[in-house]
């Protein structure tokens, strides 16, 4: 309920966020759904050996209910705040310097990456590529990740020697001034 109280006060637009969380949901729904059948328990249905537990559901649907609050907590922080000023406020709430370097060169990256795949999608379907569910057509997708995986690794090298040769300390610096106001918390 505090989540969906401060989904409304931060006034972002609900279809920004439905069409966002539909995508996380592909990750978070499974659980609701095996959860139930893996999870020992008070047996509330038993068919051929194949049974439900209430723990399993109470369990299932407390970790479905608790990422989509992450989640839509995640969206509020992140749209009603510039970037660079959220990076410098994690830093001055002391959030550990290691996750806050992960989560912008995350943000930095990932829009690299996703151009860098696109080019890669667009010569595979120029060159005759159709999408299927075959061996085949998984074959070269899983080749195409897998070598978006090595450009990525050997990007990254190159990313970390140029940074070090610059000056890079691992201190997130901001040209932002952060101070903290009655808004803010």
């Amino acid at each position: 309920m505090i989540t969906f109280t401060l989904l409304i006060i931060s006034k972002l637009p609900f279809k920004f966020i439905f069409n966002h969380v539909k995508w996380v949901s592909l990750f978070i729904l499974p659980f609701l759904i095996i959860m139930p059948f893996t999870v020992n328990g008070d047996v509330l249905v038993n068919i051929s050996n194949i049974t439900v537990t209430h723990e399993g559901i109470t369990y299932g649907f407390l970790i479905t209910v608790r990422a989509f609050t992450a989640i839509l907590l995640v969206f509020t922080m992140l749209g009603t705040m510039r970037f660079d000023t959220t990076i410098k406020a994690l830093h001055m709430l002391k959030i550990p310097n290691p996750l806050i370097q992960m989560l912008m060169f995350t943000y930095r990256y990932i829009f690299v990456f996703l151009d860098e795949f696109q080019r890669m999608w667009t010569a595979m379907t120029s060159k005759g590529f159709k999408p299927g569910l075959n061996i085949s057509s998984m074959s070269k997708i899983g080749k195409s990740v897998g070598m978006l995986v090595v450009k990525s690794y050997e990007r990254a090298q190159r990313v970390y020697q140029a940074m070090l040769s610059k000056g890079y300390t691992g201190n997130p610096n901001t040209i932002v001034k952060f101070n903290i106001k009655t808004k803010d918390t």
